[in-house]
C-alpha cells in the first residue's frame, strides 16, 4: 500500500486543507471529549508486560484477580490460562464487554473468568486478591479510597506505568523500565509516605 503524503490525501478526499484542518479540529474535540469523560482510555497493555505485573503479583491458582478497565480481557485470560486464578474484569465500554465476554466463552474460560459492565469507581473489590490497574495517575488518586476501604490486608495492586498516589511501593520493576514500561507493586495496607 502507497503512503500519500497530505497534500495529495487532501486532493483526492476533495477537501481544502482548511476544510480538512477544521474536520481534524472537531475530530480530536471530539476524541478528546471522549476521553476526558472516561478514566481510562483503552490503551492495551504489550503481553510481556502482563506477564509480568502478573508475576510480579504472586498470582497463586485459586486466588481472585480484578483487572480495571479491563479493555480485550489479555491479563484475565493469562490469569486463568497460566496462573491458574479466577478474574473478573471491570469496564465500561459495553463493546469491549461483549467483545471480552465472548472471547473468553469461545476459549472455555466462562467458569473462571468474566467481564462486567460498569464503573470500576463503584465496584466492590472485597473479593480480590490481587487488582491490576492500567490507569493515570488522577485516575489512581480517585480510585484509593476504594482499594483502602476492600482489600484486605495481603492483597496485592499492581499498576502499568503509574503510581497510585500517597502509597509506596513495595517494588518498582526495573526490568520493565529497560523496555519503557514501570510496573509497581503494592501491598494491602499501605505504608504511607
Amino acid at each position: 500500500m502507497r503512503i500519500l503524503n497530505r497534500a495529495v490525501f487532501l486532493g483526492v478526499m476533495g477537501l481544502s486543507g482548511t476544510q480538512a484542518f477544521a474536520q481534524e479540529s472537531l475530530y480530536g474535540q471530539s476524541k478528546a471529549k471522549h476521553y476526558a469523560n472516561s478514566l481510562a482510555p483503552y490503551v492495551v497493555s504489550p503481553q510481556e508486560i502482563v506477564d509480568r505485573m502478573l508475576e510480579l503479583a504472586d498470582l497463586r491458582p485459586g486466588e481472585m484477580l480484578y483487572d480495571l478497565g479491563s479493555g480485550d480481557g489479555r491479563i484475565l485470560i493469562a490469569a486463568v490460562v497460566r496462573f491458574k486464578a479466577k478474574a473478573v474484569g471491570v469496564e465500561i465500554s459495553d463493546d469491549l464487554v461483549a467483545s471480552t465476554n465472548d472471547r473468553i466463552h469461545r476459549l472455555g474460560l466462562d467458569n473462571d473468568a468474566r467481564v462486567i459492565h460498569g464503573n470500576f469507581l463503584d465496584t466492590d473489590l472485597s473479593p480480590a486478591d490481587v487488582v491490576t490497574l492500567y490507569l493515570a495517575t488522577d485516575a489512581n488518586e480517585m480510585l484509593r479510597p476504594n482499594l483502602e476501604k476492600y482489600l484486605r490486608n495481603g492483597a496485592r495492586v499492581v499498576s502499568h506505568d503509574y503510581r497510585v498516589p500517597g502509597w509506596k511501593p513495595k517494588l518498582v520493576d526495573k526490568d520493565s523500565e529497560k523496555r519503557g514500561h514501570t510496573i509497581f507493586l503494592y501491598e494491602m495496607p499501605p505504608k504511607k509516605k
